[in-house]
């Protein structure tokens, strides 16, 4: 087999470099949203912070006069060893509070992004001896980005998803510190002396430090994890989409998704009951869409109604479904129901499937975690609920969470006004659920106005017989009553596509007192 030339093993280099830089930032952006929320503001943060470090990288690299290849291989050590080692170090600190995890977030951005800076004008100046200045510079960053493009590829369709936090970055690490070794190899020659065994070894280091986290990385995780919950951690992956985690105090347990609460089997029928019942016994149904609601516990309680035909669930992440069919926790707690026949599970983003069905719904169900992130917050705008409407029967219903009245008043009372505007009559409603505090939903109705909502909620609590565990026809009162909004509700913007202002009410909520 033919050798490779040097500018070919130098352009590897930068390849890997690219490769490993971009998937890192991606895994310091996402472990920061994991761990200090706000998913847009620690993503831009983050993304920025390191672009700007490689800037200062870049600056750096003029001081470096002499021993071009010993520097640059020093550097794809460094590299190596931050890039391989960031998310163990993020879960090995985050324990420590928030503080400690932000300052290790960024200093790991920095650090990453400085080396990157140096590694590309050294690169440079080493392979202007192989290529003009002209094609020197467009080849080398050219490589540059195309490792850029497939470390994106592979951090969303193959590191996340399979590898997870405990091996992308390691696998990442691994991929810099072979292509140093080629490097090593290829040119040989050209460092002096006494340099490249010294080299060698240190790569070898860096090796056996990489090995050393991917045989105790597993652990790790699961240790930082366990450290954040209270209760037992009982089950925990990390999905294409999202992290999702089971934890056990005594008889119960506690259903997170990234980190926050989505039910506890304490008091999940408190949730669940005044989710799906309301939208049901408010008019006819026998085809219901739950968008969201993957853990099948919306559909137990659709299931009560034996007039009902048809069920589509849509859920974007088929790891959660997974998990409600086969989890024995899950699989309990929602009496198998996603395994009814009458029950059709579609993995799909949920407005996407509103703009390409074509099928009507008596009932539309939106059972999505907070808006707290601008892409959950399009899920609940004018736009979205305009979609859902024109996929309702002419009495058709829908009902959606929408956090709490009172620990974000604003936002609540935001989904009401969007759904307004969409064209539905509105009913909010709010109920105690014990591990939550308080909790809202708003019913929408395409016919009928709230009052009329509120009688046939009722009548239908008072005459069916549907074995409920906490809603009841006088119950009905409570659930519908509000004092007056614990912030000023008056200029309240509509949620749009165009101006998704939800997640801001929301991350601006008096979360401070939950």
């Amino acid at each position: 087999m033919p050798r490779l030339s040097h500018s070919t093993a130098l352009k590897a280099a930068v390849f890997a470099t690219g490769l490993s830089g971009i998937v890192s930032e991606y895994v310091l952006a996402t472990l920061a949203t994991y761990f200090l929320g706000n998913q847009l503001v620690q993503w831009t943060l983050t993304i920025s912070i390191m672009l700007f470090a490689m800037g200062l990288g870049s600056r750096l690299s003029r001081h470096i006069h002499a021993n071009l290849l010993v520097s640059f291989i020093s550097i794809e050590a460094a590299l190596s060893l931050l890039v391989g080692l960031s998310a163990l170090a993020v879960y090995a600190i985050a324990g420590l509070g928030p503080t400690a995890t932000t300052l290790a977030i960024y200093g790991l951005s920095i650090a990453i992004g400085i080396l990157i800076g140096l590694e590309i004008p050294l690169v440079t100046r080493i392979n202007n001896g192989y290529e003009t200045l002209r094609t020197n510079i467009s080849s080398i960053m050219e490589k540059d980005y195309y490792g850029a493009l497939l470390g994106g590829i592979f951090f969303a369709f193959v590191g996340l998803p399979f590898l997870g936090f405990s091996y992308t970055p390691i696998v990442l690490g691994a991929v810099n510190l072979m292509v140093a070794i080629l490097v090593i190899w290829h040119l040989w020659a050209l460092f002096p002396a006494h340099k490249p065994k010294p080299l060698t070894i240190l790569l070898g280091l860096v090796g056996a430090v990489l090995s050393m986290a991917a045989w105790w990385s597993k652990d790790l995780v699961q240790w930082a994890d366990q450290n954040r919950y209270t209760d037992k951690v009982i089950f925990n992956t990390q999905s294409a989409y999202q992290k999702i985690t089971i934890t056990q105090y005594k008889d119960n347990y506690w259903l997170y998704i990234n980190d926050n609460q989505q039910l506890s089997t304490l008091d999940e029928h408190m949730y669940h009951e005044p989710l799906v019942h309301p939208a049901l016994l408010t008019g006819p149904a026998q085809h219901v869409l739950i968008i969201g609601g993957g853990d099948g516990c919306a559909v137990r309680e659709i299931l009560k109604y034996s007039e009902i035909e048809k069920i589509t669930l849509v859920d974007l992440d088929p790891v959660m479904t997974n998990l409600a069919r086969e989890h024995p926790v899950l699989l309990d707690l929602n009496d198998s129901a996603l395994h009814h026949e009458k029950v059709m599970v579609v993995h799909e983003d949920g407005k996407k499937f509103l703009e390409l069905d074509g099928d009507y719904y008596d009932v539309i169900i939106v059972d999505l975690p907070d808006p707290k992130t601008v892409d959950l917050a399009i899920l609940y705008t004018v736009e979205f609920y305009r979609l859902a409407h024109r996929r309702l029967r002419p009495h058709g219903r829908l009902i959606t969470q929408a956090g709490s009245p009172y620990y974000a008043t604003r936002a609540f009372y935001c989904i009401e006004k969007s759904m307004k505007k969409a064209g539905f009559y509105t009913l909010p409603l709010h109920n105690q659920v014990l591990t939550m505090g308080q909790w809202g939903w708003v019913l929408g109705s395409k016919n009928d106005p709230a009052h009329t909502l509120v009688q046939r909620m009722a009548h239908g609590l008072g005459h069916r017989p549907l074995a409920l565990r906490w809603l009841t026809a006088g119950a009905v009162g409570h659930i519908t009553s509000f004092g007056q909004p614990l912030a000023d509700t008056n200029n309240i913007e509509l949620n749009t596509l165009g101006n998704p202002i939800l997640y801001r009410y929301y991350n601006q909520g008096n979360w401070d007192v939950y």
